[in-house]
């Protein structure tokens, strides 16, 4: 490349990757779409995560862009179709984060079924000794449904598996390298199963997939885990199924207005929340930094995409 591509950065990134992004490109941090001025006609490129996206306004502001790489897997908040109409190619860090997201989906399991934080809590506040202590519930024989049978479903699956937990999974379509039962219906899946976990795409189709007639299926007994998006479920139906009993647990990675969190959640001991850090780890989110600027490399030098969405 002869001269930088001026690049807008919509989250901002690792201080390394970022410098590495410096060697390459122009950056410009995104402040608002009134503030871009006569740079949205420079602008070439865009980095963003995968919560955020890419909002359809910022996207018309944007009259000469060519590609976008999400730091993340999420594209529900781009708008794909009028990317492909405008020849605007996408890329996300796919593949990269899978261990993490599936680790983390085991770890809020275990938590949440061993009571592990609520323990913890219990211990600090110096309540052993003093008050019964709660038991918790097995993970071994428990039959967990995994909804989302893509790369980080199956590496869920092949964790639960070392824990003696029978799984089946719902997807789109039936997955002919996996010899787990497969439940085409929702619903048919969640009433089979003590732990439901959601490792679906986020956007319209699965918007509140998980309601209420959904909860009341998974039951009191039941267990939700949550590594997917905060749009997959009814958070409010959530909250009142776990403050009345009517769900046994849930862990949560991701809320629907991140970040912020209903404070309902914060007094429940039924409960485990992390900050959307799934793929948070040191060694994946460098990775993933690194991702984004070899997919901007490979655009601007007429090659190929590494990880290309669009």
């Amino acid at each position: 490349m002869s001269s930088k591509p001026d690049i807008l950065m919509i989250d901002p990134m690792p201080k390394p990757i970022t410098e590495r992004l410096e060697q390459h490109f122009t950056l410009h941090p995104y402040e608002s779409v009134a503030k871009l001025g006569d740079l949205a006609a420079k602008i070439r490129g865009v980095t963003t995560g995968g919560g955020s996206g890419l909002p359809r306004e910022i996207l018309d502001a944007l009259p000469n862009l060519g590609v976008i790489s999400v730091n993340g897997v999420g594209t529900d908040k781009i708008d794909l179709e009028e990317c492909k109409r405008r020849k605007i190619r996408v890329a996300t860090t796919q593949g990269v984060l899978t261990d993490d997201v599936a680790d983390m989906a085991l770890a809020l399991l275990l938590d949440t079924l061993r009571g592990v934080v609520a323990s913890d809590r219990f211990v600090r506040a110096g309540r052993w000794g003093k008050d019964p202590v709660p038991n918790s519930y097995a993970v071994k024989g428990k039959k967990l449904g995994i909804a989302g049978f893509g790369h980080i479903g199956k590496a869920i699956a092949s964790r639960a598996a070392a824990f003696g937990m029978e799984i089946a999974y719902f997807n789109s379509r039936k997955q002919d390298d996996s010899a787990y039962p497969f439940y085409p219906e929702f619903k048919s899946l969640v009433e089979w199963a003590d732990v439901l976990v959601l490792a679906v795409s986020g956007g319209p189709r699965s918007y509140h997939m998980v309601n209420k007639e959904i909860i009341e299926a998974l039951g009191p007994k039941g267990f939700l885990i949550n590594v997917a998006r905060g749009s997959v479920v009814d958070e409010d139906e959530l909250l009142s199924a776990l403050k009345e009993g009517r769900l046994g647990g849930a862990g949560l990675d991701v809320f629907a207005h991140e970040p912020s969190v209903p404070e309902g959640f914060y007094g429940l001991d039924n409960v485990v929340l992390q900050a959307h850090r799934a793929s948070a780890t040191i060694e994946t989110r460098n990775a993933m930094g690194n991702l984004v600027i070899d997919n901007l490399i490979a655009f601007f030098d007429g090659k190929p995409l590494l990880t290309p969405v669009v």
